[in-house]
This record gives structure tokens, C-alpha cells and sequence, in this order.
């Protein structure tokens, strides 16, 4: 086990104060498999970490080099394997699986491989398992479904989205390869509800979009520029809304408070850590369950917070499920799961398989969260730096019927500006192109489809370096 904090009395100090409440977590059971290879790039056995209840059972779903291992946990005492599928790709290849649920189904990808994609039906349990395959996603990273909209998200370089009201038949309905005329071009994980997503980009940071149009989605706002910033992995947000908690996978890099009852207004303002004197500490997963967030450190195990005060999360939880040496690579917890209706939490460490903990107390479940609490916004920003081509841009007159008049004035000299008309939902109802436009004012007069109704729409100007949004009204 690493130590908690330092070596020193001083540090011992800090420690007694940061961990007035935190708590070592009880382990109540343990499962693995030692037939089981390990990946051929990090060695790991195990990858991710899932849940799931039916018929006064509970299972941990967890993720192998081979395949899906359903692992009874009724009795955390006693975790045995109830079931396994074999992945449609499997062996030493394999590094990472995801996975989500709906309706008593579990969807199922791999990131090697020719080919993932499962749909395995858990309704007959405990009786039995039942595998659909289909050729829908070859490959993905992570997927995510939004239950209030009944749609699947699978991420990793593009965002395709599915249609999955029918469970077992997803339909394509839309699929995305870049945001801000290819300034975000890799989406690597991402949090959705009621069809807004906090996309988390990698390198390039963060991304809010609106996917109501899921092919033709509007981007938000941005967030390319934070403090500790490094590679953006993955987040989740607060019960209410209010708040998104996220990682980047660097070693020694502090998790994010991102406050965003204003999507229009994005910033970092607060940092934390797991609270380890440890250079190679290193977040990966993380989830927000009632008033904790639970993350799964690498090399640091369990954590979990309590964020009751959102802006101010204190560490309550520790437990390190990786007891060899820490190094400057990515081995240990992967995945954390808290939504069984127990509140056990389930951790799945790449090296050591299954870990079972006694939860917090509260057994508040994936259900138990505000619904319908994200709503789209129209934010007037530009995802690069140089904002300041835009001197003023005035649409007039605003209310209008039929005709606007649009004024670009410009510091600097575009070779092509790009005007779309776009209504609430984000979906493209016109569009204009011009070519050459000169330093200070550009007057552009828009003649507006005569089958408009009235309401709101919006006038979104792009070009290669830019994407401002004007509202614009409709009255009759």
C-alpha cells in the first residue's frame, strides 16, 4: 500500500487535516480468474467496470482480454462468475471494453479488433444471458446512453449516435467527425443527458454540444484552456446539473470543478487531487452518484468524495487496489460503478480483477437524479484565439419578417465567411457563401424563406478559424 500524504511531521499535519473524515474502504469480496491473459500493451487482464440488478440480484459486469465475465455479487462475500459471452474480438489484442445499459440490455464495444459490437439481453436473469450481434460499430472507445432520450453514443475519434427505442435494433442517426471546421477533431469519451454532451477531446480539452439534431449538432461553448490541463478523458456531472467533474489522464494531474449553470460562461474553479505524495497519481473514471463522486485512480484505487459542497469536494473514501510499484505508465483501477441498488461499489482493478466495497449509505441508483435539468444555449464564442476579427457584427432590424440586414465589420481581411440559418433545434434551413471580405464593414442583406413562422432562430457565422452565433427573431 502507498502511504497517504508525506513523511514529515509537517506533512503528517496536513494530513491529519485533510483526513479528519476520509475512511480506508471495507473490502467485501474479491473475484478474478487466473486462466485469463493480459493485454499485450499494458498487461492488463481487466478493463472496465459495469453494473446491474434484476430479480433481487446483483452483478458486476466486468470487462477481459477475452470477453464479459457477469459476476454475481448478491452476496459481496462471495462473488462468483454467473455468466460469461465471449467478445467477438478477444486475446492479447485487447486493452480496452465499454459498456451501458437500457431496458434490461447491455451494449458492449471494443477498442481493437475487427470487430465489437454486442447486444447482450439481461431481462432472463438470473436465469440466463441472450447475445444479439449486429455490424453496427466495428469499433469504439466508450459509449454512453442517454436514457431520457433513448439513445447510444459511441465515441472514439467520431461521435455516432443510435437510435435505440427498439433495444435490439439501434438505427443510425447521426454521425460527427469534427466541431469548429475541424479545430476538434477526436472525441475520446463524453457525458450525455437530455441530448446535451460534454464532449472531452483529448488534447484539445473540452467541447459542449447540443445533439438534439444528432447529425447535425451545434457546438456550445468550449473550454481549450484550464488549469493542470492535459490530455481530457472523461467526467460526470452533479445530480442537479449544476456542476461537471472531469480528468485528464496525466500523471499528476489534479481533477476539474467545472461549474456550468451558464454554458455560455465555462471555467475551471476549483482542482483536486487523491491526496497521495505520488508523481505518477493518475486519474482515470469517474461518476457521480447522489452527493459523491467515486474515481478510479490508476495507481491510487478507490476515491471518493463527498461533494455536498459541489464546489468543494473532501476525499471520505480511499482504498488502493494496486499494492506493487507505482511507475510512469497505466496499470490499477480502471473503472468504477456505485449505482447498485445495495450502494456497494464495484472497482475493477487491470491486474487484480474485481473489487467489491462497502458503499456510503446512501443506495441512490443511476434513476435518482434530476431529469431534464440540462437545456441548450446559444453562446456567441469562437473555439481559436484571435476573437478580435470580429470588430461588431449587427443584424437589423431584429425582430424582422421577411428580410435582414447583417453587418460584419472585420480588423482583419477573410477569404470566405459562411452564413447559416438555423432554427431552435440547431437544424440548417439556409445558407449563404462569400468569398474576399475586406477590412471593416461587410453588409449582407438576407432574404429569409417566406415559409417561416414565427419564433427564434439563429445566424451562425463560420469560417476557418471562427463560429459566432446571432439570435434572431421572427414576427409576422
Amino acid at each position: 500500500m502507498k502511504k497517504i500524504l508525506g513523511f514529515t511531521t509537517l506533512f503528517l499535519l496536513i494530513t491529519i487535516s485533510l483526513f479528519a473524515q476520509a475512511e480506508e474502504a471495507k473490502v467485501l469480496g474479491q473475484w478474478s480468474d487466473s486462466t485469463l491473459i493480459g493485454s499485450s500493451a499494458h498487461n492488463n487482464t481487466y478493463n472496465e467496470i459495469w453494473g446491474y440488478a434484476i430479480n433481487d440480484h446483483e452483478y458486476a459486469i466486468i470487462g477481459s482480454t477475452n470477453g464479459t465475465h457477469f459476476i454475481d455479487v448478491t452476496d459481496p462475500s462471495n462473488p462468483f462468475e454467473a455468466f460469461y459471452v465471449r467478445g467477438r474480438s478477444a486475446g492479447a489484442q485487447i486493452i480496452h471494453r465499454d459498456y451501458d445499459d437500457y431496458q434490461g440490455y447491455l451494449y458492449v464495444v471494443a477498442d481493437e479488433g475487427s470487430t465489437s459490437f454486442q447486444i447482450i439481453n439481461m431481462n432472463q436473469l438470473p436465469d440466463t444471458v441472450l447475445v444479439v450481434e449486429n455490424n453496427l460499430i466495428n469499433r469504439a472507445h466508450n459509449i454512453f446512453v442517454d436514457k431520457e432520450s433513448a439513445r447510444l453514443y459511441a465515441l472514439g475519434g467520431e461521435v455516432t449516435t443510435f437510435d435505440i427505442s427498439e433495444p435490439t435494433n439501434p438505427v443510425l442517426i447521426g454521425r460527427v467527425t469534427d466541431f469548429a471546421n475541424g479545430v476538434f477533431r477526436y472525441f475520446h469519451d463524453g457525458y450525455f443527458e437530455n441530448n446535451i454532451a460534454f464532449l472531452n477531446t483529448g488534447n484539445s480539452g473540452l467541447i459542449v454540444a447540443d445533439f438534439t439534431d444528432a447529425a447535425n449538432p451545434i457546438l456550445i461553448n468550449s473550454l481549450t484552456e484550464y488549469p493542470s490541463r492535459g490530455y481530457n478523458h472523461s467526467g460526470w456531472i452533479s445530480t442537479d446539473c449544476s456542476t461537471y467533474y472531469f480528468a485528464d489522464e496525466n500523471h499528476g494531474s489534479d481533477l476539474k470543478v467545472l461549474e456550468v449553470n451558464d454554458l455560455c460562461d465555462l471555467e475551471v474553479g476549483k482542482t483536486f487531487n487523491a491526496q497521495v505524495e505520488n508523481i505518477n497519481s493518475i486519474a482515470h473514471n469517474l461518476i457521480v452518484s447522489c452527493d459523491y463522486l467515486y474515481t478510479s485512480y490508476y495507481y491510487d484505487g478507490l476515491r471518493v468524495y463527498d461533494i455536498s459542497d459541489q464546489q468543494n469536494p473532501q476525499l471520505v473514501r480511499y482504498y488502493d487496489t494496486y499494492p506493487s510499484a507505482d511507475r510512469r505508465r497505466y496499470e490499477g483501477a480502471w473503472g468504477v460503478f456505485p449505482f447498485l441498488p445495495s450502494g456497494n461499489i464495484l472497482v475493477s482493478d487491470m491486474q487484480s480483477g474485481l473489487f467489491v466495497f462497502e458503499g456510503m449509505g446512501d443506495n441512490c441508483d443511476r434513476q435518482g437524479r434530476t431529469t431534464g435539468c440540462l437545456e441548450s444555449q446559444i453562446c456567441s464564442l469562437t473555439p481559436t484565439e484571435d476573437i478580435g476579427v470580429f470588430n461588431e457584427v449587427q443584424i437589423s432590424p431584429n425582430p424582422t419578417s421577411e428580410r435582414a440586414s447583417l453587418i460584419v465589420n472585420l480588423s482583419k481581411t477573410l477569404d470566405q465567411l459562411s452564413i447559416s440559418l438555423m432554427n431552435i433545434n440547431g437544424q440548417k434551413i439556409d445558407n449563404w457563401q462569400y468569398q474576399n471580405l475586406q477590412v471593416g464593414k461587410n453588409d449582407f442583406s438576407i432574404l429569409l424563406p417566406n415559409t417561416l413562422s414565427e419564433g427564434v432562430y439563429f445566424l451562425s457565422l463560420r469560417s476557418e478559424q471562427f463560429h459566432l452565433t446571432k439570435k434572431l427573431i421572427i414576427e409576422k
